[in-house]
């Protein structure tokens, strides 16, 4: 007999896991909301040509393609193998792979959107909170099956969104008590700036694929990477001056304006990241103010081919070691891949399976996030528990989360029981309380116990 097993790269949760991770859910829909944004789901699976071409080298590497059905088929086994070693040797073919799971939410919605733009009113607000996989090497805070919580705007090009998106960051991050995030931020503008001075714009993906790997390979590696992309050495200077501005926004700012400055990219990027920086600086803004916990960072370049304006990235607080936990940006022309030109959009996503090991490491879930059943009805015979389950029903009628134990046991198993699941009060009925319609009501958290009439329990707040 086969052990049981799950593929790598996956979990199951259990009622503790998912009552956590319901909290984080829950706490980012209610700021998606108050922001006006709307819902939306898409199919797990899309067509391949949707997927393919759309996330760079790197990502299109990522992504879980499909077998087709029927490849079992003796008369087509000839076809089959050689459809299959196109495959292995990295091309596609639609004879044996036609669809793919999807690797994120914004090229699905992108299609989304291309398919239902006569119907949908401009500027459309949504958010989508469902899961995504990504053929990855597994490890702590990355996994091959996880879940992504996005919220896009599209049909608008003003700043305004790009604000708005901060500050859904800043209320979701701080609500959840990690107000010691990081945002960091950049534009593509400006990077697009650096590859028309470094040899053309054809350059810019060999560049931010380059620059994204920064923090995991230093910069050392990321020179000789740029060199084997066909970088020259004068190119690779001006790189290197560009990686090396640090300092405060306004002093970031500063110093790439004579770098870039002159380019008119550049010169565009520069002025839109101080137009965002610049909107949280007033006191009287009336928006959730990050304060210190956005920078501009010229090193963020997030190597995915669709974005093209403000770029997005949070960082985890600094006293867990996890990294991303959530990033984004403007794509002025995502539906145009779809033949559907002309609708701006910019979104952003939260990590939701790095962002539980974060609080979780931290101990930041609140105490009663494990509470289900807030009421357990001990069962004491068979004229009892009958008792008890009309009770118990018009506590549900209620909206109070009770049970009524299964048989009639022992006190110490029902007790047991109850202190497994974490329920914080249990209700016992004997024929004495049944006789004179009343119970005895006991909050196993603080040991107190008290005699109540059964229209008092009706009442009662647990």
């Amino acid at each position: 007999m086969a052990k049981p097993s799950i593929p790598q790269g996956t979990r199951d949760f259990g009622p503790d896991v998912v009552r956590k991770r319901t909290y984080i859910l829950q706490t980012i829909r209610a700021v998606f909301e108050l922001y006006g944004f709307q819902p939306l789901e898409t199919p797990a699976m899309e067509n391949l040509d949707t997927l393919m071409g759309k996330y760079g080298e790197e990502g299109d590497k990522l992504i879980f393609k499909i077998l087709n059905n029927g490849l079992d088929n003796p008369a087509k086994e000839g076809q089959i193998r050689a459809d299959f070693e196109k495959v292995l040797q990295g091309k596609n073919s639609s004879g044996i792979t036609e669809r793919a799971l999807k690797y994120d939410l914004t090229i699905p919605f992108a299609r989304y959107v291309a398919m239902n733009h006569g119907q949908l009113s401009f500027p459309f607000k949504r958010y989508q909170i469902q899961p995504v996989w990504r053929a990855d090497r597994p490890q702590k805070g990355r996994y091959r099956e996880f879940y992504q919580c996005d919220a896009d705007v599209v049909g608008s090009q003003a700043l305004l969104n790009e604000v708005e998106l901060v500050s859904i960051y800043h209320e979701v991050f701080t609500r959840l008590g990690l107000a010691d995030y990081e945002l960091r931020i950049n534009s593509r503008k400006v990077l697009a700036a650096l590859a028309e001075i470094c040899g053309g714009a054809d350059r810019i993906t060999d560049i931010t694929v380059a620059i994204d790997k920064l923090d995991k390979i230093g910069p050392d590696k990321v020179k000789e990477e740029l060199s084997t992309r066909g970088l020259t050495g004068d190119q690779i200077s001006i790189i290197e001056k560009y990686l090396n501005i640090t300092g405060t926004n306004e002093e970031i700012l500063a110093s790439l304006s004579p770098l870039l400055g002159e380019n008119v990219s550049g010169k565009n990027g520069i002025a839109e990241l101080d137009k965002l920086a610049g909107a949280f600086t007033s006191p009287d803004s009336g928006h959730p103010t990050p304060g210190s916990r956005l920078f501009i960072d010229p090193t963020l370049a997030r190597g995915l081919n669709y974005y093209t304006g403000i770029i997005f990235e949070v960082k985890a607080p600094a006293r867990v070691k996890m990294g991303s936990i959530g990033g984004g940006g403007r794509y002025d022309d995502l539906t145009g891949l779809f033949g559907v030109p002309g609708i701006p959009g910019v979104g952003i996503s939260f990590g939701v399976d790095r962002i539980y090991d974060v609080l979780e490491e931290l101990q930041l879930f609140p105490a009663d996030v494990h509470v289900g059943t807030q009421v357990l009805f001990f069962n004491l015979g068979e004229a009892e528990s009958a008792y008890a389950f009309g009770l118990l029903g018009q506590l549900r009628q209620r909206g109070v989360r009770g049970e009524l134990f299964h048989e009639n046991s022992k006190f110490d198993k029902q007790f047991k029981y109850a202190e497994k699941k974490n329920i914080p009060f249990v209700v016992i009925i004997g024929e004495k309380e049944m006789a004179g319609n009343s119970c005895n009501l006991k909050n196993l958290r603080t040991g107190e116990q008290q005699t109540l009439s059964a229209a008092a329990l009706l009442q009662y707040t647990f």
